[in-house]
């Protein structure tokens, strides 16, 4: 018999207390891994090496308004999905669970106008 896997024996077994502190700890350190990934959309920007100037012109608006987006903390999806466009970028939406179940969330055209 080969060597068994965590996921082969967490299968045969109910996880104990200890299993639980295992998957958590994991947890953890995948949400802290998640973190250093995390970028606000100004420094995406910067790293995409546009300024707001650039960015307003492509978006067709104003440069204080790519300011205004980048400060904001509550904004449309639709606006959201307009400024990562304008960088060449595509905007995907994923539900991550307390479980650690992760879903891509499929809302249609956030872009698209709705008048």
């Amino acid at each position: 018999m080969g060597i068994i896997t965590k996921d082969e024996l967490l299968a045969r077994r109910a996880p104990t207390a200890e299993d639980r502190r295992a998957i958590d700890a994991y947890r953890d350190e995948a949400e802290r891994e998640h973190e250093r990934y995390e970028r606000t959309l100004a420094e995406v920007r910067k790293a995409r090496r546009l300024t707001q100037v650039q960015l307003a012109e492509t978006m067709g608006t104003a440069q204080g308004d790519v300011s205004r987006i980048e400060r904001q903390g509550d904004l449309y999806l639709s606006t959201l999905a307009r400024y990562v466009s304008a960088m060449g970028g595509r905007l995907e939406l994923t539900a991550r669970f307390d479980d650690g179940e992760r879903v891509e969330l499929a809302i249609g055209d956030v872009t698209a106008d709705p008048s």
